[in-house]
C-alpha cells in the first residue's frame, strides 16, 4: 500500500468517480484507475461498486474513506504548520456555517489578516455542520447550537433573541410583544428539525406546556421568510437573521427568553492546527474589540 494509492482512492470516493478524481489530482484517469485497482488486488477487497461511470463505496470502502479523511486532514495540518512558519502565504481553510451573518465578519477579518489563505464556506443547519466537522469536511464551523460532544471544542461568540415573524395583515401583527400562548392554534411555518432556531423555540413551548404543529416545514430561513410574507403562516427567526420586508413585522416574545448563541467550533484533536488556531485568534480579537454587536448592519426598526 502506498500513499499515492490511498490518495487516488480518497479522490474517487470524495469526488464520486474516476474522471472527476483524475481532474482533481491533475493526473490521467488510467493512473487513478490502476492505483485503486492495485490497492484492491493487493488486499483482495472491493472498495467500489462500479456501475458504468458511477461508483459507490462498498462497506470496506466506506470504512477506509473514514480513515483517509483523517489522513488527508493530517496532511493539510502538516502543510498548514509549514505555511505558518513561512507566514501563512498559502493554504486552505474549510468553514461550515449555519448562516452568513457571523461567518461573514469572521471570514472578512481572517482574509484581511491572511489574504493568501483560500477560504471555502458550506452552509447548512447545525446538525449538518457538526457532521462536516466529524467527517473532516470542515476545519471550523460557526454554529448556533452546541451539543455536549467530547469530540468538539466550542468557543461562544454572541447571543441573540428569537423573534416572531408575522404578516402585517394578521390580527396579531399590531402587538408590541407576543406571549407564547398567543401563538397556540395559529398557523406556524418552521425550519427543518435540524434547525437551532426551531429547537430553541420548541424547547420554550414545551416548558410552557404549549404544543404547536407547523403547517409547513422549510429547509431554509429564506423560505420561511417568504412564506410569512405571503401570509401562509407565522414564523420564528433569530433576531440577527431577520431581514426587513414591507409585509412582515418582527415581534419580540414577552414571556420567554428564547435565544440562539453563535459558537465557533473545531474538533478537539485538531485544535492544535496552526491554521485553525489562527482562525480562533482572529475571532478572539473580534470579541475583544466588541465587534459582535448582536444585530445586523441594517437598522432593526421593525422589531418593537
Amino acid at each position: 500500500m502506498s500513499y499515492t494509492q490511498l490518495r487516488s482512492f480518497h479522490a474517487v470516493a470524495s469526488k464520486g468517480g474516476f474522471t472527476a478524481a483524475a481532474h482533481h489530482l491533475c493526473i490521467g484517469q488510467p493512473t487513478v484507475t490502476s492505483q485503486v485497482r492495485a490497492l484492491e488486488d493487493h488486499y483482495g477487497v472491493e472498495l467500489f461498486h462500479r456501475r458504468g461511470r458511477r461508483v459507490t463505496l462498498t462497506d470496506a470502502g466506506r470504512t477506509l474513506f473514514a480513515i483517509t479523511r483523517r489522513l488527508m486532514s493530517l496532511e493539510a495540518d502538516a502543510r498548514d504548520l509549514l505555511n505558518a512558519y513561512g507566514g501563512f502565504h498559502v493554504g486552505e481553510l474549510k468553514v461550515g456555517a449555519v448562516g452568513p451573518y457571523h461567518a461573514t465578519e469572521m471570514l472578512s477579518a481572517f482574509n484581511e489578516r491572511y489574504p493568501g489563505i483560500h477560504l471555502t464556506v458550506a452552509m447548512g443547519n447545525s446538525e449538518e455542520m457538526v457532521q462536516r466537522l466529524l467527517e473532516y469536511r470542515a476545519d471550523v464551523a460557526v454554529l448556533a447550537h452546541v451539543e455536549d460532544d467530547p469530540r468538539i471544542v466550542a468557543m461562544p461568540y454572541s447571543s441573540h433573541p428569537v423573534v416572531v415573524m408575522i404578516n402585517r395583515s394578521h390580527p396579531l401583527s399590531g402587538r408590541k410583544q407576543l406571549r407564547l400562548r398567543d401563538l397556540e392554534g395559529e398557523r406556524m411555518v418552521f425550519r427543518e428539525s435540524g434547525s437551532t432556531t426551531r429547537r430553541a423555540f420548541e424547547t420554550a413551548l414545551a416548558e410552557a406546556g404549549i404544543h404547536i404543529e407547523p403547517v409547513m416545514e422549510f429547509g431554509s430561513r429564506e423560505a420561511v421568510w417568504l412564506a410569512v410574507a405571503r401570509g401562509i403562516g407565522i414564523g420564528v427567526v433569530s433576531q440577527i437573521e431577520y431581514v426587513p420586508h414591507p409585509d412582515i413585522r418582527a415581534i419580540r416574545i414577552a414571556d420567554a427568553d428564547v435565544r440562539t448563541t453563535a459558537h465557533v467550533n473545531c474538533l478537539v484533536e485538531r485544535q492544535e492546527s496552526r491554521l485553525i488556531q489562527a482562525f480562533f485568534d482572529v475571532v478572539r480579537e473580534l470579541l475583544d474589540s466588541g465587534q459582535p454587536t448582536g444585530r445586523p448592519v441594517w437598522d432593526m426598526e421593525a422589531v418593537d
